[in-house]
């Protein structure tokens, strides 16, 4: 019966994932302040004539980053920074739409009770609240600085993956009926606030690499497993007051960005030891088996964009392997819940 509810909830799960990697693209190519208005209905129609681009580009002309980053830049170089933003955009139209729509038809035809339909008027609620901090992140930018707000990019990212969560997470209890968790004895209670802390140090993480992100701190201390020969670099608080350098300093927030990977890296093969000493059934072994190997694959892919100084394609690799192994973590999670 609500089969068709957790398969569209998990299609707009997919188009948040593409929603995320495509805002990472266009974070990397300096895209993002291309387009200096906000026009939630306006916007969705492209440039098409040459009076059209000239228009956009003259008022990107405006902007701090093109007087001070890409002053002179052509219609043509407009344009190549231009469409990442303009289909970011889009996409965030697309799923508001994919989501609003088929609730309203679910709702129509009574498929959603009283507690699932709070739920869903929540995520579609945290859906405008994201538009909405997308364009003050966007302001922080057309102000002095050609560069966006570290705090306000980490908040976008961090809500990004909170709408992701909540709408995986309803997806899957329409799909898990009850009798396929395990009892609640007292190792998988264990089990259950452990699976719960590593899935919140992984969010923590997320926000951390907003921050990595948001000052380009990944362009620096290129090296592994040390940082330009320090276990433990000696400029980590070196700003005043001292709690800026958890946010300001590049080498502190790279450090940090290491350090809960270490966490990880030591707890997850931890927490999939200790889920081999307990009976579980095919689905939540399985899912313990891809959260570990989740984790390998985006500990390397953190690795090789750190060694090879933060190319596109890399990039966007390990800001889409965040998103799939935080979804294995709540997969675990919920499996054990």
């Amino acid at each position: 019966m609500q089969k068709p509810i957790a398969i569209w909830l998990l299609i707009c799960c997919a188009m948040v994932f593409a929603m995320i990697v495509v805002g990472g693209v266009t974070r990397l190519t300096d895209s993002g302040l291309s387009i200096v208005e906000w026009q939630p209905i306006v916007g969705t129609m492209p440039p098409v004539t040459q009076e059209d681009w000239d228009v956009l580009l003259e008022k990107y002309r405006a902007t701090p980053q093109y007087q001070k980053i890409n002053k002179g830049m052509s219609v043509d170089e407009f344009k190549n920074i231009f469409w990442w933003e303009y289909f970011h955009r889009l996409l965030g139209r697309l799923i508001g739409i994919v989501f609003f729509v088929p609730f309203v038809y679910f709702l129509v035809k009574k498929r959603i009770d009283r507690s699932l339909g709070i739920k869903l008027t929540g995520i579609f609620i945290l859906g405008g609240l994201q538009g909405l901090m997308g364009w003050y992140m966007v302001m922080s930018g057309l102000v002095n600085d050609p560069h966006v707000s570290q705090y306000r990019l980490t908040a976008h990212l961090g809500l990004a993956f909170v709408i992701f969560a909540a709408m995986f997470w309803v997806a899957l209890g329409l799909l898990t009926p009850q009798s396929e968790h395990p009892k609640p004895d007292e190792k998988i209670q264990s089990l259950r606030r452990f699976s719960y802390s590593l899935t919140s140090l992984i969010f923590i993480m997320i926000l951390s690499g907003g921050f990595v992100a948001g000052i380009r701190a990944g362009l620096a201390y290129n090296t592994f497993p040390l940082m330009n020969g320090y276990l433990i670099p000696p400029d980590l608080f070196i700003l005043e007051p001292w709690y800026r350098n958890f946010f300001d300093n590049i080498t502190t927030v790279q450090f940090d960005h290491r350090l809960i990977a270490w966490l990880l890296a030591f707890l997850v093969p931890l927490f999939w030891f200790k889920t081999r000493k307990v009976e579980l059934s095919g689905t939540t072994r399985l899912a313990c088996n891809l959260f570990l190997l989740m984790l390998a694959v985006q500990i390397s892919l953190g690795i090789t964009t750190l060694l090879q100084v933060v190319p596109i394609h890399l990039a966007a690799s390990h800001q889409g392997g965040a998103v799939l192994l935080f979804a294995a973590s709540l997969w675990v999670s919920h499996r054990f819940r």
